[in-house]
């Protein structure tokens, strides 16, 4: 299984402002320097994990993408299965309406002794991604010395 940048890049980006927003809207700019990510494409992850109930917006001088929930309440799995759909290793062990259309077109799968253990193995990924949450991942960040990095507007000279 190999994760797309869609949430690769999200699981970044949910981390970035719980990390770095300090509980405050996040504009997206910020988020695309510190994470190297085009606000474009930000942009487009953002539409689905506001879908989902991740992420809230508003607009304005003050506004930006905040969390809706507390990063201890995110889960990797939500972020992933956003951006991805369900974690499966193989296409023939889905259980949704495709996964039907795929177990048709697999002539072994009936007879396939490897089929129950792409599904465990899918299962155990899914469960990982289901422990993480962001709050470990700020904790992991912290564990690295990694400094927070409130956004440019909060920089005020004298």
């Amino acid at each position: 299984m190999k994760l797309t940048t869609k949430s690769r890049y999200g699981v970044r980006a949910i981390f970035d402002i719980a990390y770095h927003a300090g509980g405050l809207p996040a504009q997206i700019k910020d988020i695309s320097e510190r994470q190297r990510i085009s606000p474009r494409y930000l942009e487009q992850i953002f539409q689905k994990l506001k879908k989902v109930g991740i992420l809230g917006s508003k607009r304005g001088p003050r506004g930006g993408y905040f969390l809706l929930k507390e990063p201890k309440d995110i889960t990797l799995y939500e972020i992933i299965t956003c951006a991805e759909g369900p974690i499966e290793l193989v296409f023939c062990v889905a259980d949704d309406d495709e996964g039907e259309n795929c177990r048709m077109q697999c002539e072994m799968h009936d007879e396939c002794p490897a089929s129950p253990l792409w599904k465990e193995i899918g299962g155990e990924i899914a469960e990982i991604f289901r422990r993480t949450t962001i709050q470990d991942l700020c904790k992991r960040a912290e564990a690295l010395g990694i400094e927070r990095k409130l956004d440019a507007r909060f920089m005020y000279y004298i």
